[in-house]
Order: structure tokens, then sequence, then C-alpha cells
């Protein structure tokens, strides 16, 4: 089959794996912006959110990449799979009664109230304990398990926040001192979403318990030692890119308020269908990259993918922004957190930028220079820090968003400038660029200049689409509906 196909196919199932369970938490979002009328209440609950990110990151250590980089390439692929999954428990449980015995300290670090901190804790241990076993699903090539396991998480977390912000209240105003009245808590919103977060987690590992029982668990110290030195980069890498996703939040949070936090959180959920889209990509091409880095032609194929990549992201950056009004009014609801939506189309483009940061990144995985993607992504955090603190009290959110596009921006144009003396892979620039530079061209005029006038911006998606299969329509039929080698 051609192997463009085969990427397409499993991104398709990948994003099926990532799009239908955050389409349910959009239904959260929209869940949240109700339950919180005040969105400070809402701006706690994504700050929390934003610590907890990170912590997650700290919690993977890089191991996810790491497994992949060593389990394509190692004969015993078991020794791989047990000393992943020792490393990440050992940390996990160590984390754990260290989170437990110094909360206090915790919480005046991050702000979060120490009685959050056993929730915030249990959620991250959860969490780190499948990095491996969904981690062997991608590598194993069981993407529609893979999908059925995250969907299933979301599913039951959706129906726990459902039952315990809206169902329970009820039951409760009309039980008297009964079972239900005992059962609720007034004004224990954030709990409450915790729990469900914890439930679905474990639920999770439940489905996972099989991998570690028939795993044969031998510690290899050498091999954890060179996944740690491998490791070590991702790590760097991670961190920065969280900081550079969730930090924005926390500063507004710290520097102006808690409900102009919730109010761009809010309004940052909408640049979700980008993030869906680089999300579901990257998960399909990660472990594309390793199986098919000693491929004859692997260099062209990887330019014809990010190619691929930024026609499909073009669109979809263009819908977003043309209809972004109609998607506020869906998923937000609330007209409290309609404030911040000048921040959309930027923090699309950034979305945008740093998904095509991902594909370009395929040079220093290939090669084992892991080093660079931590250098280049700490650039970003520093500058998503720097604008942050410099700007914040001038611009408020736009200057959050503002530093988004220029952390991600600046990580593109770095990793492609290093990577074509590390790694050259033929890009088609002029058509990257041209397609790029339309979507925005057209992005920019739906929604500054015409006030996202539907009419307008529909017949610039027309016009948009039908170049489009102009000059791409008989290659996409060709990857997509006819039989290859």
């Amino acid at each position: 089959m051609n192997p463009l196909r085969t990427l397409f196919k499993q991104t398709v199932i990948y994003g099926a794996a990532t799009v239908l369970p955050r389409v349910l938490s959009v239904i959260l979002v929209r869940l949240y912006t109700t339950v919180f009328e005040n969105a400070s209440g809402y701006g706690e609950y994504v700050k929390i959110y934003a610590w907890i990110a990170i912590f997650n990151v700290i919690l993977a250590y890089g191991m996810e990449t790491a497994f992949f980089r060593f389990y394509n390439e190692k004969r015993h692929k078991s020794s791989v799979v047990s000393t992943a999954l020792i490393s990440l428990m050992g940390s996990s449980f160590l984390f754990l009664a260290l989170a437990l015995l110094v909360k206090n300290d915790i919480s005046l670090l991050t702000g979060i109230a120490p009685d959050f901190i056993g929730y915030a804790a249990a959620i991250l241990v959860l969490d780190a304990l499948v990095i491996v076993p969904f981690a062997m699903l991608r590598a194993n090539g069981k993407p529609m398990r893979y999908a059925v396991l995250k969907i299933i998480n979301v599913a039951i977390n959706l129906g726990l926040n459902l039952f315990f912000l809206l169902l329970l209240p009820k039951l409760a105003q009309g039980n008297g001192n009964g079972f239900w009245a005992s059962f609720y808590a007034p004004n224990f919103e954030i709990p409450y979403i915790f729990i469900s977060n914890i439930v679905a987690s474990g639920f999770t590992l439940m489905f996972f318990l099989p991998t570690y029982l028939k795993t044969k668990f031998t510690f290899n110290l050498a091999l954890w030692r060179s996944m740690l030195a491998y490791a070590g980069p991702i790590l760097v890498a991670g961190i920065a890119f969280t900081i550079n996703e969730v930090v924005d939040k926390i500063f507004l949070a710290n520097m102006v308020s808690e409900e102009v936090a919730g109010i761009y959180g809010a309004c940052y959920k909408l640049a979700l269908f980008m993030t869906l889209f680089g999300t579901a990509f990257r998960m399909g091409v990660e472990p594309f990259f390793f199986s098919h880095a000693k491929s004859e032609n692997a260099q062209k194929t990887y330019a014809q993918i990010t190619n691929y990549f930024v026609i499909l992201g073009s669109v979809i950056l263009l819908l977003v922004v043309v209809f972004v009004e109609l998607l506020a009014g869906l998923l937000l609801g609330n007209d409290t957190y309609f404030k911040a939506l000048d921040i959309v189309p930027i923090v699309l483009l950034a979305s945008f930028c740093l998904g095509i940061y991902h594909n370009l990144s395929v040079w220093y995985k290939i090669t084992d220079r892991t080093k660079f993607g931590a250098y280049i992504s700490s650039i970003g955090a520093i500058m998503t820090i720097c604008i942050n603190l410099a700007l914040i009290p001038k611009l408020g959110y736009m200057a959050s968003a503002l530093a988004t596009l220029a952390a991600y921006g600046s990580m593109m144009c770095l990793s492609y400038y290093f990577g074509k003396k590390h790694y050259p892979i033929p890009y088609n620039m002029r058509k990257i660029t041209f397609y790029g530079g339309i979507s925005i061209l057209f992005s920019f005029l739906s929604f500054y200049v015409f006030h996202s006038n539907l009419i307008v911006g529909c017949f610039l998606v027309l016009v948009f689409l039908g170049l489009i299969y102009k000059l791409e329509g008989d290659k996409l039929k060709t990857i997509f509906f006819k039989r290859g080698n």
C-alpha cells in the first residue's frame, strides 16, 4: 500500500481517538461555562489544569518518545517494555508520596489550594502509568484499540461531570435529608471535576492491567541509562512546549485576575480544531517517521507529508476563522466568555505553526539530535515567558496570544533552518508558502476587514477549496482512492 495512504489511514483513526474525546470534552467546556457563571471559577479550574499539564510532562520525562526509538531498534522488545514500565512506576509512586508529604509547599508554589493537591497527584500518577501501554498500541499498529480506550475514558469523565455538576444538585434539592442530599456538597464543583477525572483514568488503567500482568519484569540498567539519555532533551522540550501552551493562563490568573484567565482560556479552546488536527497527524506520523527512516526515498516522503499537512491545516485555519462566531455560540454559550474572541485567529495560526514544527522536527529525532529539540523549544518558552511578563500589563490577554504565535512561529523557523544543515529534506517551500499565505490572507480579510461576514467568508472558503482542487486534486485522488504499491 502507498505509504502515504497508510499514514493518512492511521491518522484518521488516531484522529477519531483524538477528535471524538475532544468533541466530548468540548461539551465539558460548555458545561463549565454554564456552571461557572462567574468566569473566575472557570479561571481557577484553568489554572489548576495548567499546572497539571506541566507536571504531566515531568512525570513522563520523555519516556514515550524514547520507547518508540528503542522499541523499533531492539531485538528484545520485551526488555524495552519492562524497563520503561519499571522506570515510570517507580518515579510515579515516588512523586505521589512526595506530593502528599509536602502538599503545603506545592500549594505555595502553584497557588493551588492544599485540599486539591491530592486529587491532582492522583490524576498525574494514573496518567503516567498508562504511557507505555498506550505507546505499545501505537508502536504495534493498533490504532483502533487505542481509539476505543481513549473514547471510553472521556465518555466516563463526561458522564460523571454531567452527573455531579447537573444531575446531583437537582436530586439533592428535592431530597431533604435523604441519600442524595447527604451525598451532595454545594460549592464543590472543582473537586467533582477532579473525582470524575480520577475515576475515568482509573478505568483506563484497569484495561491495561493485562499488560502489566503479562510483562516479565526485568530491569536493564544499561538500556535504562540509554533511554534516559535519549529522553532527557525530550523532557526539556516537553516542559518548554507545555510552558508555551499553558503558562499564559497562570500569568493571567496571577497578574490580572482568574476571571480574565477564564475568559481567555475559554476562547483559547476555539483553536481546538487546529490542535486536534495537529495532534492526530502527529500521533500517526511519529511512529511512521521511525519505521520508514531507513526506507528508500524517506526524505522525499517526509517532504510530501509536510506539504499535505500544510494544505489541510490551511483549510482548517480558514474554516474556523470564518465560522468563529457560530462556533463560540455553540461551544461556549455564555456570552460572558465572548470578550476574547479577537485572540482566536492569532492562537489558531500559532497552533498551525506548531503543527508544522512537529512535522519539521523529524530531522532531530531520526538523527538522535534530540538536544536541538530542547534548544529550540526552550527558546520558544523563554519568548513566551518574557512577552507575557512584559506585555500583559499593557495588552492583557492579547499579549498572551501574541506570545504564543511568536514562540511557535520562531520554533518552526528555527527547526527548518537547522534541519537543512543536519538532515536535508526537499520541502516544496513555494507550495507551502503559497497555501499558508493564501489561508492567512483570507482569514485576515474575513475576520478583521469584513468582521466575520458569513457571505464573504463562505465565498473565500469556496475560492480557496477550488484553488486546492485545481492544483492538487489529481494527487489527492491518487493517495486516497487508488491502490498503490
